[in-house]
């Protein structure tokens, strides 16, 4: 698809190398620290201390494969995207997607989020914030990390912002489970106004909330729920007040999809205009849900078609085009043949928009560097 504007992925990720948290950790937690093993008979997998089910590889960077070729097990690291940890290769992988630049996310990280001890986390998500602020240097222009938060409690939240701002990182990705209460708590209240003074939006990513899929029905069942632990917590922000309290919050809903988002607008305000006495004491909202949602909340979406259709039922300056890289949900390296079709009747400022100028303006991006490199 020819532009006349840069395009940018805002969501995409990279693929932890062997060293990424044991070279890069604390020293107290180097004995403890994720790393790859390969397991005869299921491959290369990164093993957490903590969790029981170890991370394949299989599916983490299979960008590009037929869908009879993807396996769970059985992968090789060296067989991977190696872009996934190389920010030189990246760029080759860039140019056959046609895409400028990326908003850059862990794979690791992700399950990370899920793990019940914080402090370990903690350790971790220090670790990989090293690493992805260097992997990023290599291509500042191009490779647009995102840092992680462990939130073991609201201050330290704020301390973990500043240090991920003076890394030169992005964003926040934050875990769906804070240590303390619940993100709607006035408990966060500092949290947020720290996010909004230092221009760091904050993101919440699918498969990092624990305990979100359903225990019923075939395996590819819990594929459709993925989406779920993201809607949870825009519901949660929304109707827990964050966004009255705190108009000019930016949060991202990463890799959830967009095409649910008009349904589930007018279900929060449906909620609101008929049970609002359920709201807790002393808390009110002034406007519709829908309004805070369609201010405040971006969401992230590859093939969604359904999302491209009904851009005209929801705040389009708010949708944020991905392409996944490299896992195997990647539109890579079909991105330009997928966005020619789906992208077909949007308008030349909704299409500008939705893959180029609502990301730049969400995370500063400087347009004019990336025709430069």
């Amino acid at each position: 698809m020819q532009t006349n504007h840069p395009i940018i992925s805002a969501d995409s990720h990279i693929t932890e190398p062997p060293d990424c948290y044991v070279k890069h950790i604390d020293p107290a937690w180097r004995d403890r620290a994720p790393h790859l093993k390969h397991i005869d008979g299921a491959g290369d997998v990164f093993v957490i201390d903590g969790m029981k089910t170890p991370i394949p590889m299989g599916i983490v960077a299979a960008a590009g494969k037929p869908p009879e070729e993807i396996r769970l097990m059985g992968t090789r690291f060296e067989d991977l995207h190696r872009g996934g940890w190389d920010p030189d290769a990246r760029l080759a992988d860039q140019r056959r997607d046609g895409v400028d630049a990326e908003v850059i996310y862990p794979t690791v990280g992700m399950a990370l989020c899920n793990h019940r001890d914080a402090d370990y986390k903690k350790a971790c998500f220090d670790a990989y914030n090293r690493w992805i602020a260097e992997y990023c240097s290599a291509h500042p222009a191009r490779l647009l990390g995102v840092g992680q938060t462990a939130m073991r409690s609201p201050e330290e939240g704020i301390a973990d912002l500043t240090r991920i701002q003076e890394l030169g990182l992005r964003g926040v990705m934050m875990p769906g489970n804070p240590v303390v209460d619940d993100y709607d708590s006035p408990a966060y209240d500092a949290f947020w106004e720290a996010a909004i003074d230092l221009q760091l939006p904050l993101s919440f990513h699918i498969l990092t909330t624990r305990e979100s899929s359903p225990t019923r029905g075939p395996k590819m069942n819990g594929f459709l729920s993925v989406i779920r632990g993201c809607q949870d917590i825009m519901g949660t922000l929304v109707l827990g007040g964050v966004f009255e309290r705190h108009p000019e919050l930016r949060v991202v809903c990463v890799e959830a999809d967009a095409g649910w988002v008009p349904h589930f607008m007018y279900r929060m305000d449906h909620a609101f205009k008929r049970h609002r006495n359920w709201l807790p004491p002393g808390q009110t909202l002034t406007k519709l849900p829908s309004e805070y949602f369609a201010a405040g909340i971006y969401t992230t979406f590859q093939d969604d078609w359904v999302a491209f259709q009904s851009v005209d039922m929801m705040n389009w300056r708010r949708l944020l085009w991905a392409n996944d890289f490299p896992h195997s949900d990647s539109t890579w390296p079909w991105s330009q043949e997928m966005l020619a079709q789906h992208a077909a009747l949007l308008s030349d400022e909704q299409r500008r928009a939705i893959l180029c100028d609502n990301v730049a303006e969400l995370y500063r991006i400087d347009l004019a560097s990336l025709r430069s490199t």
